[in-house]
């Protein structure tokens, strides 16, 4: 099933008294149900504009885009699209409206009308997604950076949405923190079939990835598997944009002669490989 369909989609940001800034320019881009699709790119690259186009946060200057079928410009059905599109933001503080986190877990399913005992249950089944099963009845603001970032992710869940939009949502956080996050939705997309498409700058969070995007000045440059990207290394270099560590030491040693075999996605994997060829 087609998820997310965006049509020769520009973007153009209005300025009183000057040139409107081009952001995107002739995006064509199709995603799949159950994809887990990172998009790269630099600073200034359109992926965090391009996010919030997804469930009409943005509508395009030129061009379409449709979130099962619906078009982000119908005005009648935005509900039903942010229902079904849920967003995560870089700063959880931003989306954190209670003091407690069931609390704030419960918020966005009252708005949307739905009984109070399924509300109970999507807190419960929220929570136990991302882990935090334990903290109902703490308060957020107390939590370190990689559990407010769930407890945010636990509270787009809650309303059940089919396609998970994670705008940088790892970019304040430490590496502990962005680890325990990138473990949660990459289990929702295994396990809850959620199709995740995750914006970051840090190019090791596409390891894993079904799907790699590269933007560049507004445009989609690279769309391929993590994998076959990782192996152009003079074309993301060109986009200001690195190897993840693990596929650097992969290329370093077969250059020097050393075969690992195959596509490594973490440090245990790389150093079984070495200690078994040794």
């Amino acid at each position: 099933m087609q998820a997310i369909k965006i049509e020769n989609v520009s973007y153009a940001y209005r300025q009183l008294d000057s040139k409107p800034i081009i952001a995107l320019n002739g995006i064509n881009l199709e995603i799949c149900q159950g994809e887990f699709v990172v998009m790269c790119g630099s600073n200034g690259s359109g992926k965090s504009t391009l996010a919030k186009l997804l469930n009409g946060l943005l509508i395009p200057t030129k061009g379409e885009v449709y979130a099962f079928g619906i078009n982000t410009r119908d005005k009648t059905k935005i509900f039903d699209i942010r229902a079904r599109v849920g967003m995560v933001f870089q700063n959880p503080d931003n989306q954190m409206i209670a003091s407690i986190v069931e609390d704030d877990i419960a918020f966005g399913p009252e708005n949307l009308g739905i009984p109070r005992e399924e509300i109970i249950e999507r807190v419960a089944w929220a929570l136990e997604a991302v882990g935090m099963s334990d903290h109902r009845h703490s308060t957020p603001f107390k939590m370190s950076g990689g559990q407010k970032q769930r407890i945010a992710i636990a509270a787009v869940l809650a309303m059940l949405p089919s396609v998970l939009v994670l705008d940088e949502s790892t970019a304040m956080l430490d590496p502990k923190g962005r680890r325990e996050v990138m473990s949660v939705i990459h289990r929702l997309n295994k396990e809850e079939n959620i199709t995740v498409i995750h914006i970051t700058h840090h190019m090791e969070e596409a390891i894993g990835a079904d799907r790699l995007i590269v933007l560049n000045k507004g445009m989609i440059v690279m769309d391929d598997t993590p994998e076959n990207i990782f192996q152009d290394e003079v074309n993301l270099r060109a986009y200001s944009l690195d190897i993840p560590i693990i596929q650097s030491i992969q290329m370093e040693l077969l250059n020097k002669g050393i075969d690992v075999q195959g596509y490594i996605t973490n440090e245990k994997e790389l150093s079984d490989r070495i200690c078994r060829l040794m």
